[in-house]
């Protein structure tokens, strides 16, 4: 007999799409670091440690205070766009007017630009070891991510083997620059090469240049100075890590006028536009003194050297030296372990925190990636921690 009692609605479930997203393995650490009781040595977040610039802080809070707390056009105050042109490492073809959007940090830049050049089934090509993001967010859009992976030890780009995987079902090829994990800077010939492979198959090259001001061995790195502006070309960028800027949410798509336009109108039904105070603050980091992102890439630079002696004296590791960002690509497969089981083993007998290299692509099984955006006891303390791992099992 039928129950009188009402049931419950049926529903289809989530969809295939979000089922098809892995988490961040970098985050997934860090949650597993929540559990863990005793004193913890962080470096799998890229987070700087250092406050916002004092200047930048009073600029949020003024305009707070002035009541620019309402919503700005989508694309952004143009004010703030025409700083990016002047600032953002652009170059002088670039149209604030038309040519850039302002996004809630440079996650939605990189989605828009997903959203507006990918279509269902395409191909995006990611060089790895690579960002986590760029695979999800291709899935989220419903496009194919095809890995290509980066040069042996070195982790430079192989040109073969993206000449050999791009095609006419190609519409993006992703580079970070400097890179992250690896903090690599590729060599500019080359990335002028894979733009106008892309350019010869009717696709776009977008390069995330997020980490491009911190860098150890030339002033600056940006696409602008090697190809200045293309058709095909898009630019993500940020003041995240540049002026330890994470929490808000500042960042930028660049690129031609019929991209923007249409990253601008699905920006509009999403999240409508950035924080009004924080493009205010944005202003002001990227208009004002330099000299306190001079001191952060001071430290960054005396950390980079510190980890590069480090893990020169350790037996059983290496790594390429960062060029650029604040992350080392820790080769440690003479373990004879998984980059997770590294880091397991790391997090629960050594109380060090690490993203496993396995979720920056296939590419990265048997290393781990440790930023050194802490401050230096900190990081010699997560070195001599695994040092410590390193005599235990070599």
């Amino acid at each position: 007999m039928a129950s009188d009692e009402p049931q419950p609605p049926q529903y289809r479930g989530v969809s295939a799409r979000s089922r098809s997203v892995d988490r961040s393995s970098i985050r997934i650490m860090f949650d597993r670091a929540a559990d863990y009781d005793g004193d913890l040595v962080h470096l799998e977040i890229g987070e700087p440690d250092f406050d916002t610039p004092e200047h930048i802080v009073q600029a949020g809070a003024q305009a707070a205070e002035a009541g620019k707390t309402d919503y700005t056009a989508n694309a952004g105050l143009l004010n703030l766009r025409e700083a990016i042109a002047r600032h953002g490492k652009l170059g002088a073809d670039y149209n604030p007017a038309t040519d850039i959007v302002v996004t809630n940090g440079g996650m939605e830049a990189l989605y828009l630009a997903m959203l507006t050049v990918v279509d269902s089934g395409d191909e995006v090509i990611i060089p790895t070891p690579a960002w986590p993001s760029y695979q999800a967010q291709t899935k989220m859009v419903g496009g194919v991510p095809k890995t290509v992976p980066l040069s042996g030890g070195s982790f430079e780009i192989d040109l073969d083997t993206i000449e050999e995987t791009i095609s006419d079902d190609t519409s993006l090829v992703v580079l970070t620059r400097p890179s992250n994990p690896t903090g690599r800077i590729y060599d500019a010939s080359k990335v002028e090469q894979i733009a106008d492979l892309a350019e010869e198959h009717d696709a776009y090259l977008l390069v995330d240049e997020v980490y491009n001001t911190i860098v150890y061995d030339d002033e600056s790195v940006a696409i602008a100075d090697t190809i200045g502006k293309a058709d095909h070309l898009l630019i993500v960028n940020s003041c995240s890590k540049r002026f330890a800027m994470t929490g808000w949410r500042v960042g930028w798509l660049a690129g031609p006028e019929d991209v923007i336009s249409q990253a601008t109108k699905l920006h509009e039904n999403t999240t409508a536009c950035a924080s009004n105070v924080s493009q205010h603050a944005a202003i002001a980091a990227l208009e004002g003194p330099k000299e306190p992102v001079r001191r952060m890439n001071e430290k960054y630079r005396e950390r980079r050297d510190r980890v590069a002696d480090r893990v020169d004296s350790l037996q059983g590791v290496s790594c390429p030296v960062p060029e650029g960002s604040f992350y080392a690509f820790l080769d440690m497969r003479d373990t004879g372990l998984s980059s997770e089981e590294i880091s397991e083993r790391l997090l629960l007998d050594h109380g060090v925190v690490t993203a496993p290299g396995s979720g920056f692509g296939d590419a990265g099984d048997g290393f781990v990636r440790i930023s050194f955006a802490n401050n230096i006891n900190r990081v010699n303390e997560g070195l001599d921690r695994i040092e410590a791992f390193l005599n235990e099992v070599l």
